[in-house]
Parts: structure tokens; C-alpha cells; sequence
């Protein structure tokens, strides 16, 4: 059986503070099911409530130090009619690896496509060589959030979409307007 410093004990009422209880002693008192069920609970949470059907503070004191004694727990706090106790949870057993660590899959990254375009007019008269260059910085995310090339994306506002750039108040000026 561990003992508990006063902090561990303070700490464990904070974790046990939100739970329920999951096993209750009824008018039979004690039985060995109930035992069995409490280490099963114990071993399963390491930290269970208990509730007791039973009125005489003595008695559930007495309940309390004896659940303690055979499942070889703690107690943390007799509240009422609620017993909290805590046992450590069992080392798991070492279990024998036989096949290969594993490795870190690759990270996918988003892949940037050139889109060819028809030339703008725009493009037209400034040569042949302005167009190729227009089309290659038009580049479009074939996956990812980037949704827009990169020169709309460094136009958009901090925090905002591009969707919604323009705004509601665009939408109010233009009804306004007619």
C-alpha cells in the first residue's frame, strides 16, 4: 500500500473531483464480487470513487481501511457517502519487437502548376517575352489551402479571405449607387 503525501493527496482530490462513482457497495456490504470489481476499476483508472449504502460513518471507515488493506490502495478521501481511492497502475509488460522501427512517412507538400493562358491584350503589346513571364507567375496550387496565386494572396489583408475583401460594405455602396 503507498502512502500519500499531503500535495499528492490534494492532487488526487482535484482528479477525482469530476468523476463518478464507479462501483457501489450495496446492503450485502463487502463481498468478494465487489472486491474483484473494485480491482478491476483500480486497475483499469488507478483512481475510482466508491459509493457506500450504508449510514454509519464507522462502518463505512471501517469499509474504507479494509478496501484499502486487500486491493492494496490508498485512500485519497472519505466524502460522505463517496470513498476515493488510488492505486499506481501496473508497469506494463516489455513486449519483444520483432519487426522494423518505424519511419516517419514523407510530409506531402503542395505542388504549384503552371497554367498556360491565352494572353491578355495587355500582354500582347508588351512582347512575347512579358507574356511567358505573366504566365509563369499566374501559378496555381494543385492541393493545399492556396487557393490564389501568390501576388493576389500578398494583396489580401491579414486574417481576411479574398472572398471577402471586397466586403458587404462593397455590396452596400453598389446598392446605394442605383
Amino acid at each position: 500500500m503507498d502512502t500519500l503525501t499531503p500535495s499528492q493527496r490534494r492532487a488526487l482530490r482535484a482528479k477525482a473531483h469530476h468523476l463518478d462513482p464507479v462501483v457501489t457497495i450495496g446492503q450485502h456490504g463487502l463481498t468478494p464480487a465487489v472486491l474483484h470489481e473494485i480491482d478491476v476499476a483500480l486497475t483499469a483508472h488507478e483512481l475510482i470513487k466508491i459509493r457506500v449504502q450504508n449510514d454509519d460513518r464507522h462502518e463505512r471507515t471501517a469499509l474504507l481501511t479494509r478496501i484499502c488493506a486487500e486491493t492494496g490502495s490508498a485512500p485519497v478521501q472519505q466524502l460522505g457517502k463517496l470513498l476515493i481511492v488510488w492505486r499506481r497502475a501496473p508497469e506494463p509488460p516489455p513486449t519483444a519487437t520483432t519487426e522494423r522501427p518505424r519511419t516517419a512517412a514523407p510530409r506531402r507538400t503542395a505542388k504549384r502548376v503552371a497554367v498556360a493562358t491565352a494572353p491578355r491584350p495587355r500582354d500582347a503589346a508588351r512582347g512575347a517575352a512579358d507574356a511567358s513571364a505573366a504566365a509563369r507567375r499566374r501559378l496555381v496550387p494543385t492541393t493545399g489551402h492556396g487557393a490564389l496565386p501568390p501576388a493576389k494572396r500578398a494583396s489580401v489583408p491579414h486574417g481576411k479571405s479574398a472572398s471577402s475583401s471586397t466586403g458587404a460594405s462593397g455590396a452596400r455602396r453598389r446598392r446605394k449607387a442605383r
